[in-house]
């Protein structure tokens, strides 16, 4: 059922129905839908569709075709069956093979990594012919009431404005390519992260930051003095062959396996055994175990030391190389290090003697093979960089505490930089002189024009671009630096505007660096555009019935959550002109959400929210704020009445921690209240609620 509703109809219906957004599908009604701009079908099966919060509306994939080129196409497979029945079975089973029967047989995954709709477009061809099929069997019903004169003109002239017209006028704005250059900008921004004139290597990933740099590379003859490296081309003899030859300026790749060393079938994987896995070997070594053809390095030797029977072996299993230890040793070469200027002199006493890896216990594919070959025979003397994309200990060839971010891009340095236990995926020191000049030097492109599509791979660029940046503008503060920082935030701003590129959340970083670099008028026009966002999207989560909401409850709350956290953001920072509004305006909002959480975890977050409402001058807000987490401490202490005497013993310190956090709660409101008559109420409703705890 899913493969052929989800991962077939729905495409198939993007196609001749409409198309909810650009964004991929997740199996809610939110986004990867397939519409048909009648309100009425789209709200049956999508939940409201009159009052979309803009970011649904303005989006420029969201097509709406009203069904036209699907009715049409139907009615030209039936005039098409009537007319001629053997065309139609050849068309038909074209359409079948083409679409549900290739679904039946991928039998994908949920979640693939992008939409698959291309490769159902054979089916959709198919389809297609049957709208052509449609405008003749449209003219032939209309003849019975006008002339044939008439009916061929007017079905032609119909039909061309019920199709291609409809669909041209809804598919153009997120269809239309021309004058956008974010591909070659990202590209080149990657390139310029790259020290220049070293014969730097990068290690790419993927598909999209592998081809965009070879598109650079090969095609604009754009810094062809770095040597791109797939990792996971880098598995086949082929593409190792070609990186063992001069391109343009970069030299070939050091390595010291030789082609049959390399050659398929040959080391595709090696197996980890543990011999002597106290004994940590130097990388050299390793690499020499890993090229020997001595046949003590192959798995039949073992075999063969603890007696057991090969014949029962197969052969390849019986020639696979082992390695005997998984831990070792890279030395690194200071000298080399300090010459090819992979770190700066003034860094020069941070330099370690010696990196520690562990290598996998299972074993090692062809590719990391590869890429300790590469880092043994370089030796330090050319640079070595990775484009990140991935957070797996084995693209960074096992030394993520060893990286460096320069722009877009990892450099690895021998100096160890711990993991950062708060966020874990921020790795790598920040050199900010350099990484200053290198985002300054960066060419945009047009990434900020209106007039462009900002498509789905568009707008996911920006997540590294912000990241980065808004680490190197905290970097900046940290360093007394707040001119520069602001300097690196607003260029962050205005090459990638909010509306533009989405990912709000990923925003929120970059507000707080705007408050801590002390521009809190920026850090606060910057989070009410945020709340804005949010509070948009709850508006339009709140027309959905309550089963709805209860079924999407964790979409819901992570946006309740995301909105939340700005407003933490503007509370910590003492904004104190943005901060009231923006907590006022996040109950209003979320307070119809609460049944979503328990109270508790709705309420008591926002205790800090009490002394800003006060201090704001809106004590009546601040009053009933109060009043709310006051109430979820009172019924937490309640339950504990229903605890049996003997068994209340063993919640005394959950009792304990609920009494502490009321009463500083009540604290906190003594100091805030000017009526006293109210904090004398508060005291007394604190006294009972604690009253059956306290007695001893």
């Amino acid at each position: 059922t899913f493969q052929i509703n989800y991962m077939y109809f729905r495409y198939f219906m993007w196609n001749f129905a409409g198309k909810q957004n650009d964004k991929q599908g997740n199996l809610d009604p939110f986004d990867g839908n397939w519409i048909s701009g009648i309100s009425w079908l789209d709200s049956f099966r999508l939940g409201p569709q009159k009052n979309l919060y803009d970011d649904a509306k303005n989006n420029k994939g969201r097509n709406t075709y009203y069904m036209l080129p699907l009715f049409l196409g139907v009615l030209g497979a039936l005039f098409l069956y009537q007319q001629d029945k053997k065309r139609f079975w050849v068309l038909l089973v074209f359409f079948l093979f083409t679409g549900l029967a290739l679904k039946v047989y991928l039998n994908e995954r949920v979640f693939e990594p992008r939409e698959r709709d291309y490769a159902l477009v054979g089916s959709f061809y198919v389809f297609a012919m049957c709208i052509g099929i449609g405008v003749v069997a449209f003219a032939e019903s209309i003849k019975k009431y006008v002339s044939l004169r008439v009916a061929a003109p007017l079905s032609i002239i119909l039909c061309l404005l019920a199709v291609p017209v409809l669909m041209g006028s809804q598919n153009w704005d997120d269809h239309d390519r021309s004058n956008r250059y974010t591909a070659q900008s990202t590209a080149k921004a990657y390139l310029d992260s790259i020290d220049e004139d070293k014969d730097a290597m990068i290690f790419t990933i993927g598909d999209n930051d592998t081809f965009a740099l070879w598109y650079a590379q090969e095609i604009e003859g754009y810094r062809t003095d770095v040597r791109s490296i797939n990792t996971q081309l880098l598995a086949t003899d082929w593409y190792i062959d070609q990186l063992k030859r001069k391109t343009y300026e970069s030299t070939p790749i050091p390595s010291q396996l030789t082609h049959k060393q390399y050659a398929y079938g040959t080391r595709d994987y090696i197996k980890f055994e543990a011999i002597i896995d106290s004994v940590r070997w130097e990388l050299g070594d390793f690499m020499d175990w890993v090229a020997s053809d001595n046949p003590r390095t192959r798995y039949k030797h073992l075999l063969q030391q603890y007696e057991v029977d090969i014949s029962q072996i197969p052969e390849g299993t019986q020639n696979l190389v082992y390695f005997p230890t998984n831990k070792i040793r890279v030395p690194v070469n200071k000298e080399n290090v300090l010459e090819s200027g992979v770190v700066n002199p003034e860094d020069a006493d941070l330099i370690v003697d010696y990196i520690d890896i562990d290598l996998p216990t299972s074993g090692l594919y062809k590719n990391r093979i590869m890429m300790l070959d590469i880092l043994r025979n370089n030796d330090w003397k050319r640079p070595i960089y990775f484009t990140g994309g991935s957070y797996e200990e084995d693209e960074y060839i096992w030394m993520k505490e060893y990286l460096q971010l320069d722009g877009l891009v990892y450099k690895l340095v021998p100096i160890k930089t711990p993991e950062n236990p708060r966020n874990p995926y921020q790795m790598g020191r920040i050199d900010s002189e350099r990484m200053y000049k290198i985002v300054k030097k960066w060419d945009w492109g047009n990434a900020n024009s209106p007039d462009i599509y900002h498509d789905p791979e568009t707008r996911k660029n920006s997540i590294s671009f912000r990241s980065n940046m808004s680490r190197l503008a905290a970097q900046l503060v940290n360093e007394n630096q707040s001119e520069k920082a602001i300097e690196i935030l607003d260029l962050a701003m205005e090459k990638m505007p909010l509306d533009y590129f989405g990912y709000y959340s990923l925003l929120t970083p970059i507000a707080a660096t705007y408050y801590s670099a002390g521009s809190t008028e920026k850090g606060g026009e910057l989070a009410i555009q945020l709340a804005t966002k949010f509070a948009e999207k709850l508006a339009y989560y709140e027309l959905f019935n309550t089963s709805d909401q209860q079924l999407y409850a964790e979409t819901i709350l992570v946006d309740v959550e995301r909105y939340r956290a700005i407003v933490d953001l503007a509370v910590d920072s003492n904004d104190i002109a943005v901060a009231p509004t923006l907590i006022t305006d996040f109950i209003d909002n979320t307070r119809k959400f609460a049944p979503l959480y328990s109270a508790y975890d709705y309420y008591t977050p926002m205790e800090a929210y009490v002394s800003v409402l006060f201090g704001a001058e809106m004590p009546e807000s601040g009053r009933l704020l109060y009043d709310a987490i006051a109430q979820v401490y009172q019924n937490r202490l309640a339950l504990f009445s229903q605890v049996p005497n003997e068994e209340l013993q063993y919640y005394k310190e959950s009792i304990a921690i609920e009494i502490s956090g009321y009463q500083n709660l009540l604290e906190n409101y003594q100091g805030l209240e000017p009526n006293l008559e109210r904090v004398s109420e508060a005291n007394a409703t604190f006294r009972k609620a604690i009253a059956p705890y306290t007695a001893d």
